[in-house]
């Protein structure tokens, strides 16, 4: 039922995205967009936005009036990135709220409805974060031309690249670390692996102005969710030790 919510929720999210940017998307010809080529009618897509809201928000009630009203929160702060936000100071904040809010949402809907560590939340975030400065970067100059200027685009590609590399390591070192009780083999592995593959990337960056330091952080982003699905079991874990298992 989780994942069915976040799914649907995620689906309405992209679905506005792309109705809202659907001049500014065939403004600048981005052929992979099927709203803003006429492929499919903007009518149909409303009607698959609405629905897919209604499905997240009604499973999202099976793990609870608290977890369903986080996810909400989580949901609103995504709609109103894409009806506005994206273009203004705060578009990063909008991710951190809904990444953030998503383990939140997650362990509320456990029996006992235990509020997730700090350190998860704070993890979430910051990879939130660092998925929005990553996705914008190559579309920059596109967006500037429609006039979308978010964080990313204030702060210009070098230093977007920057933060990115910057949240994904701190995300990393939340994740091995948080979980206390001594990091495992895999998870402490996951520091030096995260270290070379940003350096790799960031130095081949420097020298061929390749798209090598976007596809690093890319890969330590794809780890981080690994170490984040794996941190998340030891937290389901250890509220199941504590309060017992489940008398239904």
């Amino acid at each position: 039922m989780v994942a069915v919510a976040v799914l649907a929720g995620q689906l309405s999210v992209g679905w506005l995205n792309d109705l809202v940017d659907a001049r500014r998307d065939a403004l600048v010809g981005r052929r992979g967009k099927p709203v803003a080529s006429g492929r499919v009618a903007p009518a149909l897509v409303w009607w698959a936005v609405g629905v897919s809201a209604l499905v997240a928000v009604g499973l999202s009630w099976v793990s609870g009036a608290g977890a369903a009203l986080v996810h909400l929160v989580a949901l609103a702060s995504a709609w109103a990135y894409d009806l506005g936000l994206k273009a203004t100071p705060v578009s990063a904040a909008t991710y951190a709220v809904s990444f953030g809010l998503l383990p939140v949402f997650v362990t509320l809907g456990l029996p006992g409805a235990p509020v997730p560590p700090p350190w998860l939340v704070c993890a979430a975030a910051a990879l939130g974060c660092a998925a929005h400065f990553v996705n914008v970067l190559p579309d920059l100059a596109d967006d500037r031309v429609v006039g979308v200027r978010g964080l990313p685009h204030r702060l210009g590609a070098r230093v977007s690249l920057l933060v990115a590399v910057v949240l994904v390591v701190v995300a990393t070192v939340l994740l091995v670390v948080g979980p206390g009780g001594g990091a495992g083999g895999v998870r402490l592995a996951a520091l030096p692996v995260t270290g070379v593959v940003l350096g790799v990337g960031l130095v081949l960056h420097r020298r061929e102005r390749s798209r090598a330091a976007f596809r690093a952080v890319l890969l330590v982003a794809a780890l981080d969710v690994g170490l984040l699905l794996s941190a998340g079991g030891l937290v389901v874990g250890a509220a199941h030790e504590v309060r017992g298992p489940d008398p239904r």
